[in-house]
């Protein structure tokens, strides 16, 4: 059995940042690579559905990480 990871605050990223970090910040919070969570971004940005908004509204909200 695996002992359970600390629980991070979902933030966005200061260090592995394009844009404004939202990727890298869900990178961080759900143990992926910041590439991994960029094409996943990007795979869901195709289907229908305004993610490019819920991008917009992660970038206003979340605060950014503290270095």
């Amino acid at each position: 059995m695996q002992p359970a990871r600390p629980k991070t605050r979902l933030v966005r990223s200061t260090n592995h940042r394009i844009l404004a970090g939202v990727c890298g910040g869900l990178a961080a919070r759900f143990g992926l690579s910041p590439l991994a969570a960029r094409v996943i971004w990007l795979v869901l940005s195709l289907l229908p559905g305004p993610m490019w908004v819920l991008y917009v509204i992660m970038w206003f909200i979340l605060p950014q990480a503290e270095t």
